[in-house]
């Protein structure tokens, strides 16, 4: 009998060997093949597969003969707006050329050469500045503005009226800390399409005493007609 049950176990021992030996080279051969796959499917992927960077960061590129934008207003008082055009940043809190209040960029309408930015502080006595810069914008000059903070507390009417003949439909009823981003033209005979407001109500506010920021891209025309 303790021969037999020697003999049993010995062969049990054997079957089990057997079967691990037998797993363990399968597995390790399927494993080196799917690794292998793996491994020329990546290497074989193509770059096209990559996400697309577009000008200043927008979603879609813009056409021949059009200018890419973004403009991003205030968030409340604390982050300040920016405004990238053709992708190059014009004015941002980095570039240390923004301040509370209206935020202007001038760019030739025909060859997208950045002319002038300047900020204007409209709690203080820059609203006579404001009038005279924009009293003396050429003829076919693209305007980008950002609001930041509060832009309405002392715009006056004829300040309203220099951006109404830009193409502003909103900066009429522009009011304490609303959030105004806009784009126009000297010389634009309709409205401008680019152009974004937002009420400042403490009842949908998103930040106290203000409303949240507004961003806006898209691509403007060589001759806004």
């Amino acid at each position: 009998m303790r021969i037999t049950s020697v003999i049993r176990y010995m062969v049990l021992l054997i079957t089990l060997l057997g079967m691990w030996f037998i797993t363990q080279t399968y597995f390790h051969q399927s494993w080196k093949a799917v690794s292998l796959r793996s491994w020329l499917g990546a290497m074989n992927k193509p770059s096209s597969e990559k996400l697309p960077q577009h000008k200043c960061g927008n979603q879609k590129s813009c056409p021949k003969n059009y200018f890419a934008f973004r403009i991003i207003s205030g968030a409340a008082n604390v982050v300040g707006p920016s405004i990238c055009f053709e992708d190059l940043v014009l004015m941002s809190s980095v570039k240390n050329n923004i301040g509370r209040g209206l935020n202007i960029a001038l760019v030739n309408g025909t060859t997208g050469q950045l002319l002038k930015t300047n900020s204007f502080d409209m709690y203080s006595g820059d609203i006579t500045k404001l009038q005279t810069f924009l009293q003396e914008i050429k003829h076919g000059t693209l305007v980008l503005t950002a609001s930041y903070d509060d832009a309405a507390t002392k715009m006056n009417d004829k300040v309203r009226a220099y951006f109404t003949e830009l193409g502003s439909n909103h900066v009429g009823k522009l009011g304490f800390r609303d959030n105004w981003v806009f784009l126009g033209a000297k010389g634009l005979m309709n409205k401008s399409p680019f152009e974004k407001h937002i009420k400042n109500n403490k009842e949908t506010n998103k930040y106290e005493g203000w409303p949240e920021l507004l961003e806006m891209e898209g691509c403007a025309p060589r001759k806004m007609d």
